[in-house]
């Protein structure tokens, strides 16, 4: 085996740029390191990690700010290092994909309990998105057919799978809204249907395509049809 390549990742939703920049430093060190040992490296993977905006108060830097702090950070250490500039790869993932989705689900029942709190339950939940319940994760929401109407509600969207713990977005700020209502939360490329499920026996959403006024589905929204399709009986059941 040749080793062409070193490869490293510092961690995901990272917002501040001097963990990139000290990451192109120790790359180049263990690269002059391989070097040392006739290793022939030519490659260094950066990997990925920068953040996207899931919430107002998210503020990401830019690709071409990340970009250009691991560009010029690598730079500075390969002349220190006195070692020829590698190739540099990287992975923006999340920084691409996250912010090109968003996720729509119709509004159904209200639960409001006194001076506590108002529940909205939605047509979907932690079968599409398991990230709330599973790590807490923040994303914002809006209810897209009533763009123009003032907020004035804080609700918790609920999911429908019976579990207490299926709760996409706890206090959302929100106008009124009515069974029927279309609520689309943001930024939901990443990981929605790479981490989805058929919990409880649920169909996955289909996912559709959207330019400059054209729709196509890239997704086809499954049956239960397509849940059973693996289900077998055993034979002696079958000749009953």
């Amino acid at each position: 085996m040749n080793c062409i390549g070193l490869h490293a990742h510092i961690g995901s939703q990272i917002f501040e740029l001097q963990p990139h920049h000290d990451l192109g430093a120790v790359m180049v060190q263990w690269l002059s390191k391989a070097a040392q040992y006739g290793l022939p490296v030519k490659e260094l993977n950066i990997g990925g990690g920068l953040g996207i905006r899931y919430t107002e108060s998210d503020d990401p830097p830019s690709i071409e700010e990340w970009v250009r702090v691991v560009v010029e950070s690598v730079k500075v250490a390969c002349e220190a290092q006195q070692v020829p500039l590698p190739k540099l790869l990287c992975e923006p993932g999340r920084s691409l994909i996250g912010p090109a989705c968003v996720t729509a689900y119709s509004v159904g029942s209200q639960k409001i309990v006194p001076e506590i709190r108002t529940y909205l339950t939605v047509d979907g939940g932690m079968s599409d998105n398991p990230r709330p319940i599973t790590y807490q994760s923040l994303y914002r929401v809006v209810a897209a057919n009533r763009m123009s109407a003032p907020i004035t509600e804080t609700v918790t969207i609920a999911g429908k799978h019976c579990e207490s713990g299926d709760i996409l977005i706890k206090d959302a700020s929100l106008p009124i809204t009515h069974p029927g209502d279309i609520l689309v939360v943001m930024a939901t490329g990443a990981y929605n249907y790479s981490m989805s499920s058929n919990y409880n026996r649920i169909p996955r959403p289909s996912a559709v395509l959207v330019r400059e006024g054209e729709a196509n589905i890239i997704l086809q929204r499954e049956t239960y049809q397509d849940l059973i399709r693996q289900d077998r009986l055993p034979e002696r059941l079958k000749q009953s």
